[in-house]
C-alpha cells in the first residue's frame, strides 16, 4: 500500500486512467496488480523512474496473493527488469533476467517462443554488462540453434540474435581481426536475408545494413 501512496502523490498519475480504474481497489483484486502493470509498462520507456515503484507494486501483490501463477510472477520481474535497464541499473537487470530466463525455460523448455524472446533480452543485458564472451556463447549454443529450430533462419528474432552476437564480437575490447571477420560474416547473412524477406525499405534492413558498414569501417583499421 505504500506504494499505491506514492503513485497517488504524482500528479501526471493521477490523470491517468489506470489510476482511477485500478489503485482504488483491494490487494487482493486481481485487476488492482494487472492495473498497476499496465500503468507501470506505459511509463517504462518514457518516466522508468516513475514506473519502478509501479511494477514492483505490481510484482509484490503477485508474489503475495498469487504465488501459485509462476507464468504471471515471471512476466511481472520481466517488465521490473526491463525497467531496471531502462534506468541503467544493468547489473541489477541482468540478475533479475538470468532468473526470469531460468523460470521459462523449467516451464516451457528452450524452443518455446516466448523462451526465445526472454533469451534474447538476456544476451541483451550481458552485453550491457560487459560479459561479451558469455553473451555470444549463450545465443550461439543455445539461443540461435532453438530460435531456428522453432521460428525459421529468417524470423526476425532469429535475426536479432545474430546482431547480438556481431554486437557481443565487435564491443569486446579483445576483439580481434578475426573477430570483425566473423561478424561481417554474419552481418552479411543478416543483411541478405532482411532485403530478401522484409525489403530494403524497412527499418530493421536500414539499421543492419548500417551494422554492416560499420563492421567492414573497423576492419579498416584492424
Amino acid at each position: 500500500r505504500g506504494y499505491s501512496r506514492r503513485v497517488a502523490a504524482t500528479p501526471r498519475l493521477q490523470r491517468g486512467y489506470s489510476e482511477g480504474r485500478y489503485l482504488g481497489r483491494k490487494d487482493t483484486d486481481y485487476y488492482r496488480s494487472t492495473g498497476l502493470e499496465l500503468l507501470g509498462g506505459t511509463l517504462r520507456q518514457s518516466r522508468p523512474e516513475e514506473a519502478f515503484p509501479v511494477l514492483e507494486a505490481s510484482l509484490a501483490l503477485r508474489q503475495r496473493y498469487w504465488s501459485h501463477s509462476e507464468t504471471g510472477i515471471l512476466v511481472a520481474q520481466n517488465n521490473l527488469a526491463a525497467c531496471l535497464h531502462n534506468l541503467g541499473r544493468f547489473d541489477d537487470a541482468l540478475v533479475l533476467k538470468r532468473e526470469v530466463y531460468a523460470g521459462f525455460v523449467a516451464l516451457f523448455g528452450v524452443s518455446d517462443e516466448r523462451v526465445i524472446t526472454c533469451g534474447s533480452n538476456l544476451a541483451t543485458s550481458l552485453c550491457k554488462a560487459r560479459l561479451h564472451a558469455e553473451a555470444k556463447q549463450f545465443v550461439r549454443d543455445q539461443m540461435l540453434p532453438a530460435a531456428r529450430r522453432t521460428l525459421g533462419p529468417n524470423n526476425h528474432l532469429t535475426l536479432k540474435l545474430q546482431h547480438t552476437i556481431v554486437a557481443a564480437l565487435r564491443d569486446n575490447p579483445r576483439c580481434t581481426r578475426d573477430d570483425l571477420l566473423e561478424a561481417e560474416s554474419i552481418m552479411e547473412d543478416v543483411v541478405q536475408r532482411r532485403r530478401r524477406v522484409f525489403g530494403s525499405a524497412h527499418p530493421s534492413t536500414r539499421v543492419d545494413e548500417r551494422t554492416l558498414s560499420d563492421v567492414r569501417e573497423d576492419l579498416k583499421y584492424a
